[in-house]
């Protein structure tokens, strides 16, 4: 594939979910889309639904450093060398009493949802810094304003994620590369369709947002003014209160509440 002057973007967890809805969001653009998951089968056939003549996919197992320095590679060859964002999307989740879940399951959470974002932002930095205006956009969630009951190592994850992302704003932004994260609370996708949904917290807030409202937030940060972009972006009317609470509020109070929604 030729040099192209459209602006790209890399997205991970791209076959389902908000990974899917911010393809189909910025491909609809005329952006240079790169589809990446862990089933190459299903990124490979959204690829020629959605932008096959401006697009790569191929499979991605984002804790593997090695996985990382492929796909960057083929991506940089087929995007012109450039990358405007990385959306670093694919999580996973365990939805369980801390002990009751495999401790296996535990350190999957952490391999993909954190040592999964380190691994993309490490291997993309060269390419971010070549592009001027480039930005990562960090899939974080409303779980990592307080630890969540059932959500231990997911909640735990995002909440590194969060400071992760704080960290490298500030060491990064001075070389023209953005930071940032979205943080929604229950967005109506498969894994809270078909795991979180059975949580107590869950049943009691309901699931407001849809995978297009956070595509809808991941395209207004991507084509916003770098000057301009918040760190963090609560993304729904639920988790903007949420977080007024946790800055405003004492600790005990963000405990206690969090602990009755969960049930505990």
């Amino acid at each position: 594939m030729s040099a192209t002057p459209r602006p790209a973007i890399l997205i991970t967890g791209a076959a389902a979910g908000i990974g899917l809805a911010v393809a189909e969001r910025f491909a609809r653009a005329g952006w240079f889309v790169g589809l990446y998951d862990l089933n190459g089968d299903a990124v490979q056939a959204l690829r020629q639904r959605l932008c096959a003549d401006h697009g790569i996919a191929g499979r991605l197992d984002v804790a593997q450093a090695s996985d990382w320095t492929l796909a960057l590679q083929g991506f940089a060859q087929a995007s012109g060398g450039r990358l405007d964002v990385l959306f670093n999307n694919a999580g996973v989740s365990v939805t369980l009493p801390f002990a009751q879940a495999e401790l296996a399951r535990h350190h999957l959470v952490v391999d993909v949802n954190l040592k999964g974002v380190m691994n993309g932002c490490h291997a993309a930095h060269a390419l971010l810094r070549a592009t001027p205006g480039s930005r990562v956009i960090n899939m974080c969630s409303a779980s990592a304003l307080h630890g969540q009951p059932e959500l231990a190592s997911y909640s735990a994850t995002k909440a590194a994620v969060r400071g992760l992302t704080e960290a490298l704003d500030i060491e990064w932004r001075g070389q023209g590369i953005r930071v940032v994260d979205v943080l929604p609370l229950f967005v109506d996708t498969a894994m809270v369709r078909n795991d979180v949904s059975r949580m107590k917290t869950v049943k009691m807030l309901g699931v407001r947002l849809s995978a297009d409202d956070v595509a809808h937030t991941v395209w207004d940060l991507a084509r916003r003014d770098p000057r301009r972009l918040p760190v963090h972006t609560h993304v729904g009317l639920q988790t903007k209160f949420f977080a007024l609470l946790s800055k405003l509020s004492p600790g005990w109070v963000n405990h206690w509440v969090t602990a009755k929604m969960a049930g505990y």
